[in-house]
């Protein structure tokens, strides 16, 4: 389970990974609510999802979601009543302090979310701060390389370099904060990546213009375009 799904912790500067999180104005935060928004109105739970224990579905539930949600959305989902769904909100707070667990159910901004316990902030803070600056792989530097001389460049011309699948490359580098999607190739649709700022504190730049002039050993746009029309010629 990616820790980046669940939780975050409270410790490493911010209580919440999402930001401005709307507040319903048809949802009242308390868990006592009777009220369920629009977004809430599910379709009519099966025999299925009735099936499931109440204390399974949310705990389920709140490890998939990605910012606090309402007490209304959630009895939604598990069909059953707002009421019943809040007091077993509340019991999981208890079951969980009490079992001396690593995370714990929280209400923020009128929703539940699931995160880190406080006494465990020293190791996620060192998880955080060590554990994730790993070196690179060697594909992966070269894969960097080429988005930062090329960039904005889609993930085939940054194939076409370096005569790979880059794809689960280019998502690394994108989890680790190196590069970041800017936008779409005019012609084609494509998505095109660029570095970002963080690249740029990590190699002590004050802007691309400062990077070494390397860029000359690399193929021309023109090249990588024949390249490009070579390697789809057969598919």
């Amino acid at each position: 389970m990616s820790p980046d799904d669940v939780v975050e912790s409270e410790a490493a500067g911010t209580d919440d990974v999402t930001s401005d999180v709307p507040e319903s104005d048809d949802v009242a935060g308390d868990f006592g609510s009777d009220s369920v928004t629009d977004d809430a109105v599910l379709e009519e739970p099966t025999s299925d999802v009735l099936d499931v224990p109440l204390r399974q579905a949310l705990e389920a539930l709140l490890l998939v979601v990605d910012e606090p949600v309402d007490t209304a959305i959630l009895a939604a989902a598990v069909g059953r009543p707002v009421p019943e769904v809040g007091d077993e909100l509340v019991r999981i707070v208890a079951d969980l302090e009490a079992a001396g667990t690593g995370w714990r159910l929280r209400s923020i901004g009128g929703g539940w979310r699931l995160y880190t316990a406080p006494s465990a902030a020293p190791v996620v803070e060192r998880f955080l701060r060590e554990g994730q600056q790993a070196r690179l792989t060697q594909a992966s530097l070269e894969t960097l390389a080429v988005v930062a001389y090329r960039q904005p460049v889609s993930r085939a011309r940054v194939s076409a370099v370096r005569g790979v699948n880059v794809d689960g490359v280019m998502r690394t580098l994108q989890t680790r904060g190196l590069v970041e999607e800017t936008g779409h190739d005019p012609h084609t649709g494509a998505i095109l990546y660029g570095t970002t700022s963080y690249f740029l504190e990590r190699l002590g730049l004050t802007s691309l213009d400062d990077l070494p002039p390397v860029a000359d050993y690399l193929p021309d746009v023109d090249a990588l375009d024949e390249l490009l029309e070579e390697m789809t010629a057969g598919e």
